[in-house]
């Protein structure tokens, strides 16, 4: 929005000390120029530059609605020539600022032919998702910085980040005086995951402006994407030293310091919150890691996704809610969205893009394509416990148990741990490693529940799968107890008399033949005492008591 011009109303009276208006806006301290604006507004109520001044200065201190309202005072102004018709193109301006996109099209329409009509009408045919005006307004753009930097600003909007930053750097090197362009490539290379380039190109404008909130909290998410989000916080805090009141007082601030926390106070901050738009997607991703997944999806579930990263959301939220509820529907929308960022030529080739792929094919349960594109970024993720539980399920649902192990054991999460799902395939590892008393031990460490009984439905099945009769005849005696079915019967009679066959073999300690006697004798089977027969008739031909 262009400045409006300089009369000699500020030079008619030397009390109105002139020179401490134009430093609060040299400074960008608005909350001081509109103080003096407002106090002139007073004995001057109608005066025309005045107001141009105190609607440019609420304009760029954040404050669009009463930038509105100066606007609309001077457009029902009588005069001679009447109103400037481009305070209808400033109005728009604000209009768009709140959001307000309808609004801001009718306004802009008003005013004149400008270049920043263009401007204005091709950010809102973004908005709109309109291709079509989009393109013709694209056509009319020119070769001046602003136009340039209208055409940067969709690029990054539309998460053609290197087209952005192509253009900003070029416009770097011919107005190297415009430091904020370094901010804005900055904001480029991060979204680009170049953190250290991000910083080391931020560097050169907080040093000219060590105050700016937005630089600071860029600042603060490349040490968060790099680190930790208590290194994030400590660079949020040198903005103590440049602010009056309290230096969370601004919502990009309060929004980051939620991430950076982890969550925490999100549910106090973020629905409020309507700026920036991440504060919506943030506030379904704290209702999804604290389970509240329907929450969740009815946050996000009329969002229309533009960027990858709303894509990648709603196939997580609809994959979540697809499990949960065993909704297929959901399920196949999660694998449809998953593919579209995964396949997407923009996404494929970046870790995001591998996952979403890998997420797919889960779905699908093609899981040894899961594995194709997990293993070309494990490196990554370590010690990422989301990443190594899904690593693991792919490598047990291919058959490679040992290094399916492996990846369980390093989930550190507690929860995680005592998930039942989490339990079953660790078992099922064990058993298919011969470690079956471990699997056994899974067993004896949980609370009598549904899920305790069906892990040992698992454990009895799979040992008797593999051989490890010992530990299959002791889950189908168990079982049996619980729920004294001629399929658990039968189940423990055959694991029982595997059990002995080993012995005989010489394959199992003699000494398990005790427990297995006893683990017939809870059953009142007219078999049983055919089998304890046989048995102990063969124990005192061998010796055994």
């Amino acid at each position: 929005m262009n400045k409006p011009t300089r009369t000699e109303n500020f030079k008619e009276k030397p009390s109105q000390k002139v020179p401490d208006f134009e430093t609060c806006v040299a400074k960008r301290d608005y909350v001081g120029a509109i103080t003096l604006l407002e106090f002139k507004k007073q004995s001057a109520p109608k005066d025309k530059t005045n107001l141009e001044w105190l609607a440019y200065c609420y304009f760029h201190n954040g404050e669009h609605r009463k930038a509105i309202e100066c606007y609309v005072t001077l457009l029902d102004t009588k005069e001679a020539e009447g109103p400037d018709p481009l305070y209808h193109t400033y109005c728009a301006a604000c209009h768009f600022y709140l959001g307000e996109y309808k609004e801001a099209e009718e306004a802009a329409l008003k005013g004149p032919s400008t270049k920043l009509q263009t401007r204005i009408l091709f950010h809102i045919a973004h908005k709109f998702n309109d291709e079509s005006k989009l393109m013709m307004y694209h056509q009319q753009l020119t070769d001046s910085t602003e136009d340039q930097l209208c055409l940067a600003a969709i690029h990054y909007l539309r998460s053609h980040f290197q087209e952005a930053t192509d253009i900003y750097k070029r416009l770097l090197l011919e107005n190297r005086e415009c430091l904020a362009l370094n901010v804005y490539v900055a904001l480029c290379y991060c979204k680009l995951d170049y953190y250290d380039v991000s910083l080391e190109i931020l560097a050169v404008y907080l040093q000219a402006h060590p105050e700016s909130t937005l630089a600071i909290n860029l600042k603060a998410c490349n040490h968060f994407r790099l680190y930790n989000g208590k290194a994030a916080e400590a660079e949020l805090k040198a903005l103590q030293e440049h602010t009056k009141g309290s230096w969370t007082d601004n919502d990009l601030v309060r929004h980051n310091l939620v991430v950076f926390r982890n969550g925490e106070n999100a549910l106090q901050v973020l629905p409020r919150m309507e700026v920036p738009a991440e504060a919506r997607l943030n506030l379904v991703i704290y209702y999804l890691r604290n389970g509240e997944v329907t929450e969740a999806y009815n946050l996000i579930q009329d969002l229309e996704p533009n960027t990858p990263q709303e894509y990648i959301l709603k196939a997580v939220v609809h994959s979540s809610i697809g499990q949960q509820n065993d909704a297929s529907e959901h399920l196949k929308m999660a694998q449809q969205y998953f593919q579209l960022v995964g396949a997407s030529a923009s996404e494929c080739d970046t870790i995001p893009g591998r996952q979403c792929m890998a997420s797919c094919f889960f779905l699908l349960k093609q899981f040894e394509d899961v594995l194709i594109y997990l293993k070309s970024v494990k490196t990554y993720f370590y010690n990422d416990d989301d990443f190594n539980w899904n690593y693991a399920i792919a490598k047990a649902a291919t058959g490679e148990y040992v290094e399916s192990e492996e990846a369980f054991l390093i989930v550190q999460n507690e929860k995680y741990r005592q998930d039942p799902c989490y339990l079953g395939w660790l078992a099922r590892c064990y058993i298919a490693n011969g470690k079956a008393r471990l699997a056994w031990e899974l067993y004896l460490r949980m609370v009598t529940s549904d899920e305790s009984f069906n892990l040992l439905q698992l454990i009895a099945n799979d040992c008797y799968k593999i051989g490890a009769f010992f530990y299959a005849a002791k889950a189908f005696d168990v079982l049996e107890r619980l729920d004294p079915s001629p399929e658990y019967w039968e189940g423990k009679r055959g694991a029982c008399v595997g059990v002995f066959q080993m012995i005989i073999a010489g394959r199992e300690p003699k000494e398990s033949l005790r427990d297995i006697l006893s683990v017939l004798r809870n059953t009142s089977n007219p078999q049983v005492e055919y089998i304890i027969r046989i048995m102990r008739k063969w124990a005192m031909e061998n010796g055994i008591k």
